[in-house]
């Protein structure tokens, strides 16, 4: 199941150091269920996910400042003007959610990769006909009639 807006609010503050419980609230869970849905939530595969692509960009750009490298992730849509390398880089981005960037690169697809040809079971049966209909077995050419300069009878 993908990602929902509820549980990225909850994977979210989780991160930010809250009890499940809490994080169910500010998730958008009632109070009276939060802690049952706050624990179910934290054990789910798509947070846990979520949490740790998180981290890991985290590691990267602490990496990178100790370096004295600044890594910042900018707002994509007025980074690139060509559709393209916008949908290569939500492709590439390990923040976003896995569901996201398999939409991106299924919508990449067709610019990159080409489509084979529209054809059905008569195009096919065609092509395999003239394919078979070379070589070996090709029927001779016929004969070329040329206009001799003899007398006509």
């Amino acid at each position: 199941m993908a990602l929902t807006e509820k549980k990225r609010r909850f994977a979210a503050a989780k991160r930010s150091g809250l009890s499940n419980k809490e994080a169910a609230i500010l998730a958008g869970c009632p109070e009276k269920t939060a802690a049952q849905a706050g624990s179910r939530m934290a054990k789910d595969p798509d947070v846990l996910a979520a949490i740790e692509r998180t981290e890991a960009v985290e590691q990267v750009k602490a990496e990178a400042k100790s370096q004295g490298k600044e890594v910042t992730l900018p707002d994509l849509g007025k980074m690139y003007s060509d559709p393209q390398d916008f949908l290569k880089a939500v492709m590439n981005d390990p923040e976003q959610d896995a569901k996201l960037r398999t939409d991106a690169a299924k919508a990449l697809m067709p610019y990159v990769h080409q489509k084979l040809g529209e054809g059905g079971k008569k195009d096919a049966a065609a092509g395999a006909a003239k394919k078979a209909a070379g070589g070996r077995f090709a029927p001779a050419a016929p004969p070329k009639l040329v206009a001799s300069g003899g007398k006509r009878v």
